[in-house]
């Protein structure tokens, strides 16, 4: 492995923190800045209540959005946190300015372990940043007490 691929796989790291963090915190610049401008955020594999598809970042904006929305109540408002923890990821570089990746994370609220699955990634290397262009996100369980059925899709 040259230095450069590991540069390359610690800002795709890094970009995958940021993600994550600024989504916990509700922070949607911060959010939508890891994206492409032409990104695809979208769910795979879960429930027709819980799927979406957001293309290109003003759509990931208005989708990031919704969370703040005024006069919309769900239970996963009445959460006083999430957090969301990522762990085994594996990433393979496709050239000097594309990788994919694949990661897993579980999400806590105040019942505990809330939500969990995996990211299925494409990065591409905009500048000197590596942002997520196309994010696929799977769902593998959710607790029965679940703080966010449906809070995904159904804002």
């Amino acid at each position: 492995m040259t230095v450069d691929e590991l540069i390359a796989r610690e800002c795709i790291r890094q970009t995958m923190v940021n993600y994550t963090m600024a989504g916990d915190r509700l922070r949607s610049e911060d959010f939508i800045a890891v994206f492409t401008e032409d990104a695809v955020l979208e769910t795979e594999r879960v429930t027709a209540a819980d799927a979406f598809r957001c293309e290109g970042r003003q759509a990931i904006r208005e989708w990031f959005g919704r969370w703040r929305a005024p006069g919309r109540e769900t239970s996963a408002q009445r959460a006083t946190f999430i957090r969301h923890h990522l762990s085994s990821s594996q990433i393979e570089l496709g050239g000097p300015d594309s990788a994919t990746a694949r990661t897993y994370w579980v999400a806590y609220s105040d019942i505990g372990p809330d939500h969990c699955g995996y990211y299925v990634d494409l990065f591409r290397k905009t500048g000197e940043q590596w942002l997520i262009a196309h994010r696929k996100v799977r769902l593998d369980w959710r607790a029965p007490h679940s703080l966010y059925k449906t809070a995904i899709a159904s804002l």
